[in-house]
């Protein structure tokens, strides 16, 4: 799987995963690069993100290398879908208190679940850390999730 042939499309989603990132960790997700578009999609560990609303079922934006071979999906198969798309409705309780916490703190990490590939192969993921994207004005977009820890189920 390569870039997406649009780099603009990448732009935005790394700039606030990226930044947000820096801001409540106090460190950087990928060392810092003069080009770090490629730098967060080639990332040895898996990125997502998706945008909305609290309360909202948020739509899938960034997804790097490692979460598209994870997930089973092209760019564009899993961009804009729904997150909730990529957890079985048995787990989307589980996936709601997630988010909730996350709105509430800035965000979580060790979290563990369940998620689904596109193909429907089942796979947990431990040690994420799932956290809050925000605007410059300090307004909610939505939330990003990176981990290096799955197994299959």
């Amino acid at each position: 799987m390569n870039l997406p042939a649009d780099r603009a499309l990448l732009e935005e989603p790394t700039r606030l995963i990226l930044t947000n990132y820096r801001r409540l960790r106090g460190c950087d997700l990928v060392v810092p690069d003069h080009d770090e578009i490629t730098a967060l999609f080639e990332a040895p560990r898996v990125v997502l993100s998706a945008l909305g609303a609290f309360g909202s079922d948020h739509i899938f934006n960034y997804a790097n290398r490692r979460a598209l071979e994870l997930f089973e999906a092209t760019w564009h198969s899993l961009i804009g879908l729904p997150s909730s798309a990529s957890a079985e409705p048995v787990h989307q309780d589980e996936r709601r208190r997630l988010l909730d916490e996350v709105g509430r703190h800035g965000f979580i990490e060790n979290y563990s679940g369940i998620r689904i590939s596109q193909k429907g192969r089942r796979f947990r993921i431990r040690n994420a850390t799932v956290f809050n994207l925000l605007d410059d004005a300090g307004h909610h977009l939505g939330q990003a999730a990176t981990f290096t820890d799955w197994n299959p189920t």
